[in-house]
């Protein structure tokens, strides 16, 4: 955390400042370097609409498994009142911070947003910044009454502009209007029906913390009923593979128990030689019935890295 603090600040004194700012292109470039493909005209990186929907099946446990192995520890946040418990919401994470309202420092940012062609309060500027696939993460440091970063409209334009929903730490609004959209989604702290007040928009894709987790723009957004995991960007698609090879591996294993042709041990320990090669036969006698795409199968057994 203290290099990544040391980092911002280098970047933000290595340019003009301006209030309610995005990091420029440049700058997110820099701090997302370990992602390699292709980006967003923003900077953001772009994790492929085809990762995304593989991502849907990952459980928490096995995305933060994978994250943990690779030594990122704070990605995790749990204590929200999603709007709809077992509907999983994936997608690439824009980040916007929120503080405690200052009126001169306010002031100001609401004038250069204007002078920028920002348009309706600022909690609806970061809306502008949506494509599909995108999620509206916002820490407005926990606020409940008057915390409610959007209600029922802005929940509709959200959903017109990304096809996703949002994660709050803070609350919203609505919760019966926005439960009428279908297939948004909402990660908030809690349901309250007061209006947003005392509270200024700082930034909008910078790295922001959500309770325990640092989340950088571009970040894919598992969020499931046990909680919120961001994925590093460049990390998502051997999230995805992982889980997938995971999900094959239990269902050989379950498989050949029941038929009594090994035992757990043999299972749940290294396998040897022979039984690594049964399972590349299994796989690509059963590829057409198995629940991961034939496709990925392929590559799997292409590759033999499970």
């Amino acid at each position: 955390m203290k290099h990544l603090f040391i980092v911002l600040l280098a970047l933000l004194c290595s340019t003009t400042l301006t209030v309610a700012q995005d990091l420029s292109k440049e700058q997110l470039v820099y701090l997302t370097e370990s992602w390699k493909g292709e980006r967003f005209e923003d900077g953001r990186p772009r994790v492929s609409d085809d990762v995304l929907e593989r991502m849907k099946a990952v459980t928490i446990e096995e995305a933060w498994t994978v994250l943990r192995n690779e030594g990122y520890h704070n990605q995790f946040e749990l204590g929200w009142k999603p709007l709809h418990e077992n509907q999983a919401m994936v997608g690439r994470a824009v980040t916007v911070q929120y503080m405690p309202n200052r009126p001169d420092v306010s002031a100001q940012i609401v004038k250069k947003g204007k002078a920028n062609g920002e348009l309706g309060n600022t909690n609806s500027w970061p809306i502008d910044r949506l494509v599909e696939g995108d999620i509206y993460v916002a820490d407005a440091f926990g606020k409940i009454n008057e915390g409610t970063l959007i209600g029922d409209n802005l929940g509709n334009a959200i959903y017109a502009k990304s096809k996703n929903g949002v994660v709050f730490n803070a609350s919203s609004r609505d919760l019966e209007g926005l439960s009428e959209i279908k297939g948004f989604n909402a990660f908030v702290r809690e349901w309250h029906p007061s209006y947003l007040t005392e509270v200024m928009l700082l930034s909008i894709n910078y790295p922001v913390r959500i309770g325990q987790a640092t989340v950088v723009p571009g970040d894919v957004v598992l969020a499931k009923k046990e909680g919120v995991l961001f994925i590093p960007a460049h990390l998502a698609e051997k999230v995805v593979v992982t889980a997938e090879i995971v999900k094959l591996r239990d269902l050989f294993g379950i498989t050949r128990l029941k038929q009594g042709r090994y035992t757990p041990g043999q299972i749940d320990n290294k396998w040897t030689a022979d039984i690594d090669e049964d399972f590349e036969n299994w796989l690509t006698e059963n590829i057409d019935q198995l629940p991961i795409p034939k496709e990925q199968i392929k590559e799997i057994l292409k590759n033999r890295t499970w």
